[in-house]
């Protein structure tokens, strides 16, 4: 890193459309590589015989979920103008992946992944579900949603209702979740379904926001 220091960080948001939703956070990564490469900014690369960009995405996307939220910040090896970024990324990234704002962060910020809190998403049903507004109260009603899981050879029983920050229906008859995400908690919309039974109604996911710690701390104060 001595030899060829940090300049810049940018932080890029993104959406996954279309075919990308299925498309895994690895290799979303290596496509925003080739992206970045392409768009001939001046990367930085990590040290060692495999040498990398240095790039942080936030968080996993579940497989099957849209979102325009996602965020990426890439360590530059020098300084250069935003003023055309974000047209230059879109100009040579395949359907689906979608640049919407690129803006600059303090070099020294803290790796993105320790400041994600939570994400809001929404979910829309095919058709209406009549008892919805029951199912979310009873959900919510609940002192503990335990979920038994494997980890490594040993079952853990986990608590899934600290995880939840609000669940409500919309106007229009979607489930709006707030729900944690992060180094601290991940919980999955599929998972909050499963709990309401609701699996088997056909419906779509869209990843809204977002929350980092900055923001939570600009609410309290």
């Amino acid at each position: 890193m001595s030899e060829n220091p940090a300049r810049q960080r940018l932080r890029i948001t993104f959406g996954k459309f279309a075919a990308m939703k299925y498309t895994s956070n690895l290799d979303v990564a290596k496509i925003w590589e080739r992206v970045l490469r392409r768009a001939d900014l001046p990367l930085l690369y990590s040290q060692g015989f495999n040498s990398r960009p240095r790039l942080q995405l936030a968080t996993a996307l579940p497989l099957g979920i849209t979102s325009e939220c996602e965020l990426l910040d890439v360590l530059l090896r020098k300084r250069i103008p935003l003023e055309d970024v974000a047209q230059r990324l879109r100009d040579v990234s395949p359907d689906g992946l979608e640049t919407c704002d690129v803006v600059e962060v303090p070099v020294s910020s803290a790796a993105l992944q320790t400041r994600v809190r939570s994400a809001h998403y929404v979910v829309t049903f095919e058709e209406s579900v009549p008892d919805l507004s029951r199912r979310v109260a009873e959900l919510l009603a609940r002192p503990n949603i335990l979920r038994t899981i494997q980890r490594k050879r040993r079952t853990v029983e986990k608590d899934l209702r600290p995880l939840i920050n609000e669940i409500r229906v919309g106007d229009a008859g979607e489930l709006q979740m707030h729900v944690a995400v992060g180094d601290r908690g991940n919980l999955r919309p599929g998972d909050v379904l499963q709990e309401m039974d609701l699996l088997d109604h056909w419906h779509r996911v869209h990843r809204e926001q977002l929350v980092l710690a900055e923001m939570e701390e600009l609410k309290c104060n």
